[in-house]
């Protein structure tokens, strides 16, 4: 019978953001903890550390997750996306980001990357939500600033543009 040394680091590979990373974890290390402090990427925040406030919300393999509650070495050979890889490369805010901007709808910012990252995976499986299901998705997330509403309007706005391309 074997036993797991809780101590002993497993090397891990995944895709983060369109490029190859790989490192070595703890078994215990939680994802937002890999990704702030082994990668460097910051934009991902760490809140309650609960689940409850989605302020380390990231993208994995397509689907929007909580990273305090996800071990680093469950993403092995996985696909992660964070906030950092929603502009493009020239660092050009996409529409979502830009409409946050217009719209006034983040102030400190803390809960931003993690509402972005639920609502692109929303954008993306339904381009055109209702204000319910926009509002439903968002019941995940806390923000303590904007009252919600220039947040909703940010996602509306990128919804009618859309509707306007077709």
């Amino acid at each position: 019978m074997s036993t797991l040394d809780f101590d002993s680091k497993h090397k891990i590979s995944l895709t983060l953001n369109g490029r190859k990373v790989s490192g070595f974890v703890e078994p215990r290390t939680l994802l937002v903890d890999f990704l702030r402090q082994d990668i460097g990427e910051t934009g991902t925040h760490v809140g309650c550390e609960h689940g409850v406030c989605g302020a380390c919300t990231v993208q994995l393999d397509g689907a929007a997750v909580r990273s305090c509650l996800t071990l680093a070495v469950q993403v092995n050979g996985k696909q992660v996306d964070t906030v950092e890889g929603l502009a493009n490369d020239s660092n050009q805010l996409n529409h979502l980001q830009q409409a946050f901007k217009d719209n006034h709808a983040l102030q400190c910012g803390f809960c931003t990357p993690g509402i972005l990252m639920s609502m692109s995976e929303l954008l993306r499986d339904q381009p055109n939500p209702s204000e319910d299901v926009i509002r439903d998705v968002l019941s995940g997330h806390l923000c303590r600033c904007t009252g919600y509403r220039n947040i909703i309007d940010a996602i509306l706005e990128v919804t009618s543009n859309a509707s306007c391309d077709d």
